[in-house]
């Protein structure tokens, strides 16, 4: 199951941090590692705080943006230290585990900039928000230990699933990757437009709201492929 896990760093400033991640990956049995925009990579820095773990910085990939680190992934969870102008599922790193060995899907934990995090619109692409219970007073964690805590969780869900039988994903039809619920939500924004639903100088939070309703419910590809189908219709008709 780890196996289906990434961690995805976005635009991280300081290259031993990276390292710092490969080597928290390393010691619990994860090993994909996508790099959003690094500002200092390759690194040298990187490669001593990983401390052993450079194959996993070795197969780092490389992208310019999250949507690239995203693509092929079906559940994203995103760290948030902070509250947000619109309310978004919130997990703590235990749940989020057990989201993961509990759907069985391509999954991403994505980690924000060292200073300032996530940015709301990188953060409404996460269908769960992962919060870690650090103290008010001192909340800010340094970027390898955040990635060590929920490496931390999932390692320890997956060695309790050793001794339990696999539980198999039952649904029918495969979930919507991410890359097929931005076309999804392309094609609704400009229908909406179409149809004078919506003001696309007035915007306000509807396509954020409909991102989350989306992502919510956890579209699967038929489902998907059924509302791509019902907003080709609507156009038709519109234009009709």
């Amino acid at each position: 199951m780890q196996n289906k896990v990434r961690i995805v760093l976005v635009n991280t400033s300081h290259p031993g941090n990276i390292g710092g991640a490969a080597r928290a990956m390393k010691n619990m049995g994860l090993a994909d590692l996508y790099l959003v925009a690094p500002r200092d990579y390759p690194s040298q820095e990187a490669v001593s705080r990983a401390s052993g773990a450079t194959d996993i910085l070795e197969n780092a990939v490389v992208v310019d943006t999250l949507e690239e680190a995203l693509a092929d992934c079906q559940l994203v969870i995103g760290t948030s230290a902070r509250e947000r102008t619109i309310p978004w599922p919130l997990v703590d790193p235990r749940e989020s585990a057990d989201l993961v060995f509990n759907e069985g899907l391509e999954t991403a934990f994505v980690f924000g900039r060292e200073d300032r995090g996530l940015t709301n619109e990188e953060l409404q692409r996460c269908h769960y928000h992962v919060h870690i219970p650090s103290v008010a007073s001192f909340s800010s964690l340094n970027l390898g230990a955040a990635v060590q805590v929920i490496a931390y969780e999932l390692r320890m869900k997956f060695l309790a699933t050793q001794d339990a039988p696999a539980v198999q994903n039952k649904w029918d039809v495969p979930a919507a990757t991410v890359e097929q619920v931005d076309y999804l939500l392309a094609h609704l924004e400009k229908v909406l437009v179409d149809i004078e639903f919506l003001d696309p100088d007035m915007p306000m939070q509807v396509m954020p709201r409909f991102r989350r309703l989306f992502q919510r419910s956890r579209l699967d590809q038929q489902e998907y492929g059924m509302l791509r189908g019902m907003l080709t219709s609507m156009e038709k008709q519109a234009k009709s």
